[in-house]
């Protein structure tokens, strides 16, 4: 088991070091931009069928009695729902695109789960809340600002093409926010919170774009 571990973690670290290397490197650049509105596929991407498998190497593989989703932060109901509580929530069905920050795209995607307009209904963020910061059960987080994420067809997914999502897409959880570069949509998703000041997460923290617009080819901060 230790040399298990030992090895998980260089894969991880070799995994991370290369991403920073293509931020340093600006790798995948065109150097174009497009608007949405006009070109469904954004800068420097390319369509694919199948829907690549991409992570750190550690996949959290979570007891649904055991999983929980908090919500906290600047809002007037902070809330902690087991998975039942989770499915007690309005259900709703999405389809949007897939773009990955390493180039492919993948159009139409079928999600169900719970919007994150039913969501911010529910916890009602406070005035002062202008980000959100995601964090997973395998410890990634991500930032976005609160009006990236509640765009009408984000969503808390469980479902994608009416299965299951399964550990290696993210579930039993995961946030789908389609109009920015995949990585700011997380995976295996177990707290949402609510706050005034921005706060990269870790890719953020590593070369990677702030914002993530594929269609300003947000790609990595430099």
């Amino acid at each position: 088991m230790p040399d298990q571990d030992n090895e998980a973690g260089q894969f991880r670290a070799k995994l991370i070091r290369r991403k920073q290397e293509w931020a340093a490197e600006g790798r995948l650049l065109t150097g174009r931009t497009a608007r949405p509105e006009s070109e469904r596929l954004p800068p420097g991407q390319r369509e694919v069928k199948n829907w690549p498998v991409l992570d750190l190497g550690a996949r959290p593989r979570i007891d649904l009695k055991l999983w929980r989703l908090v919500v906290d932060g600047l809002v007037e109901s902070p809330i902690t729902l087991d998975w039942q509580g989770f499915q007690d929530l309005p259900q709703s069905e999405a389809v949007s695109d897939i773009h990955c920050v390493t180039a492919w795209s993948r159009y139409d995607n079928r999600w169900r789960g719970v919007l994150v307009s039913d969501l911010l209904s529910l916890v009602q963020p406070k005035p002062e809340a202008k980000f959100v910061l995601l964090q997973s059960y395998d410890t990634y987080t991500t930032n976005l600002p609160l009006a990236e994420f509640a765009v009408p067809d984000a969503l808390l997914a469980t479902h994608w093409e009416g299965e299951p999502l399964t550990v290696e897409h993210g579930g039993p959880l995961r946030v789908v926010v389609p109009q920015l570069y995949f990585w700011k949509s997380a995976k295996w998703v177990k707290r949402i919170s609510f706050v005034a000041q921005d706060q990269p997460g870790f890719w953020e923290a590593r070369g990677y774009h702030n914002h993530g617009d594929p269609w300003k080819e947000e790609r990595y901060s430099g």
